[in-house]
């Protein structure tokens, strides 16, 4: 690197340079991320190798009336991916995430039929000939289905299930409130860690529906230190009262 030799020794030998090589689609979704704009559409012909089995979008439209705000849809019942997918969800909750905050990850137990093996069962859902969406047990098992109406959020997807390919599934999610064109919801089976990250200096706010009711013994998590930052050492020790 001859043009930087006006440098001290010390500062030219610890020298690097940032790579703005967009890399592939395919690339980019398990690394630096794309966005679910990007998702949707005829992509997915193109991303099989990197995607999430069970993993799907839901296209909205968002109507906007200038100076007074927006109107979207979620999602109506029997229409739409959720129809095709024949998902219900049996319970609705809301969560609102602050600027520069981060959850996850989390994760739910899949439901496996007795006396078969995880990885056989996945490789009937989800394998080269997948069966009727009929044969799933959305019942028995919590799905997600997450939407956001204000501010934009990073989402990171990794596949822990037994005998599938561990893929990770990176992409920004925009809320209602953005000016783009390509809103969407996600679904995310269970097994599948999911993580957020809100990005930009605006709460997020989501409404997701699960296919099962709120159960703690069914909130796995993992990598979630995030979520629990500790204390100052001396606020700890002045609150035990050995400071």
């Amino acid at each position: 690197m001859q043009s930087w030799n006006g440098l001290k020794e010390a500062a030219h030998a610890a020298l690097s340079q940032r790579n703005y090589s967009a890399g592939t689609l395919l690339e980019r979704l398990a690394t630096t991320g794309v966005t679910a704009s990007e998702l949707l559409g005829g992509a997915r012909a193109t991303l099989e190798a990197g995607w999430i089995p069970g993993v799907e979008f839901v296209p909205r439209k968002i109507y906007r009336q200038r100076h007074r705000g927006f109107f979207g849809e979620f999602a109506r019942e029997q229409e739409g991916i959720l129809g095709e997918l024949g998902i219900w969800p049996k319970q609705w909750a809301t969560a609102r995430m602050f600027a520069g905050t981060a959850k996850g990850f989390h994760i739910h137990p899949p439901y496996i039929p007795e006396g078969m093996e995880p990885a056989v069962w996945f490789q009937k859902l989800f394998g080269m000939n997948p069966p009727p969406v009929t044969e799933r047990h959305y019942p028995l098992e919590q799905w997600d289905v997450m939407f956001f109406v204000q501010g934009n959020v990073e989402m990171f997807l990794v596949d822990e299930r037994a005998g599938m390919e561990r893929r990770v599934m990176r992409f920004l999610m925009e809320g209602d409130d953005s000016g783009g064109n390509h809103h969407c919801g996600v679904v995310i089976p269970p097994g599948v860690a999911h993580a957020l990250a809100v990005e930009g200096s605006v709460d997020a706010i989501m409404v997701y529906g699960t296919t099962t009711r709120f159960d703690p013994a069914a909130e796995g998590r993992i990598a979630d230190s995030v979520e629990r930052a500790p204390l100052p050492p001396e606020w700890q020790a002045y609150l035990a009262g050995t400071a």
